[in-house]
């Protein structure tokens, strides 16, 4: 049995602009995430107070 991630949804981080997949952790709240990992999220906040 072969387990391929291609099938995954997928979306484009609002920071980098790079395309991530769905995780596991995400699987009750898929449709607010916005950001491929922390460091966006933090990234995100700091541009918002400059």
């Amino acid at each position: 049995m072969s387990h391929t991630k291609a099938f995954l949804p997928h979306k484009i981080c609002v920071v980098c602009e790079r395309p991530f997949r769905w995780r596991r952790k995400w699987q009750r709240d898929w449709e607010q995430v916005k950001y491929c990992s922390q460091r966006c999220r933090q990234n995100s906040a700091s541009n918002r107070r400059d």
